[in-house]
C-alpha cells in the first residue's frame, strides 16, 4: 500500500511540474498559501528546525490542483536530514495526500465565506532509529472556514484530528488559525499558528507559529521566506527558517 501511494504521488508531482507552461498567476487573486484557496500550484520548499540539541532539514515538494469546482487535491512529499540520533542521517520522511471538499461559497455583507471539509492520508516512510518520521501512518479529518474581507484580509480557522491506523499510537486534535494580508507589488504576509493537543502524552501542547513573507513575480513564479517559532514548554523545536519557490498556473 505504501509503495502504491508513493508511486502515485511521484507520478502526480511530475505531471504537475511538466504542465507548468504558460503561467497564469494566482487564480482569481487567491493565494496558494491559503490551504482553502481554489488554486493550482507546485511549491519546492526547504525548512530548517533547531531543537537546541539537534536539527532537522526538511526538503519537500507540495502542491495542489482542482479535480472539479468543489474538490481540491493536495500532496506533500518530505525528505529529512537530521542529527537527532547523534549522527547525520537522511531518508524519505512522509507522504501526505489531502482531499478538500468545498460545499458552497457564501457571499455576505463586506465579506465572503468558504466552508471546507476534508481528510489527510499521511504515510510514514521514516526510520525511528535515525530519528526520522513519526513512526505511524495516520488519517486526519478536518473542518475549516475561510473568511475573506473586501480589504483583502483573509482569516482561516481550522480544526483537525490525527489518528494512527498503523504504528505508534497517535491521538491528537490540532487547532489552527491563519491570517493572510496582501501587500503591494503582488506580495503577501501570512501568520499561521498551530495548537495541537496530544491526548496520548499527558495532553501535551506542542504549539508553533509561522510567519511567511512572499511575492508573486511575472509568469506566476513566486518566492517566499518562513520564520518559525516553537511555543511553550512542549514545543517541538525552538526556532526555524524556511524558503520556497512557487509555480502557479
Amino acid at each position: 500500500m505504501k509503495a502504491i501511494l508513493y508511486f502515485g504521488t511521484v507520478c502526480v508531482l511530475f505531471l504537475q511540474l511538466f504542465s507548468v507552461v504558460g503561467f497564469a498567476g494566482e487564480n482569481d487573486g487567491e493565494n496558494a498559501s491559503n490551504p482553502l484557496a481554489k488554486v493550482k500550484n507546485t511549491d519546492l520548499r526547504w525548512q530548517y528546525f533547531d531543537t537546541g540539541d539537534s536539527h532537522i532539514n526538511d526538503v519537500f515538494i507540495e502542491g495542489a490542483f482542482m479535480a472539479n469546482d468543489n474538490l481540491k487535491i493536495k500532496y506533500e512529499l518530505h525528505y529529512w536530514e537530521t542529527d537527532v540520533s547523534g549522527s547525520s542521517e537522511q531518508n524519505l520522511e512522509s507522504t501526505t495526500l489531502k482531499a478538500i471538499y468545498f460545499p458552497k461559497d457564501i457571499q455576505g455583507d463586506g465579506r465572503n465565506y468558504r466552508v471546507a471539509a476534508g481528510i489527510d492520508w499521511i504515510v510514514d516512510h521514516g526510520d525511528e532509529d535515525k530519528g526520522i518520521g513519526s513512526g505511524s501512518d495516520q488519517l486526519a479529518p478536518f473542518l475549516g472556514l475561510a473568511i475573506a474581507y473586501q480589504s483583502g484580509l483573509s482569516v482561516i480557522p481550522l480544526v483537525q484530528h490525527f489518528s494512527s491506523y498503523d504504528g505508534i499510537t497517535v491521538n491528537t486534535t490540532a487547532f489552527r488559525a491563519i491570517v493572510m494580508k496582501p501587500l503591494p507589488e503582488k506580495s503577501w504576509l501570512k501568520l499561521d499558528a498551530k495548537v495541537p493537543i496530544d491526548w496520548e502524552n499527558d495532553n501535551a501542547i506542542p504549539a508553533t507559529a509561522e510567519l511567511q513573507l512572499g511575492r508573486t513575480y511575472s509568469k506566476g513564479i513566486g518566492a517566499y521566506a518562513d520564520l518559525l517559532v516553537g511555543l511553550g514548554g512542549d514545543r517541538p523545536y525552538d526556532w526555524g527558517l524556511g524558503a520556497g519557490i512557487r509555480f502557479s498556473y
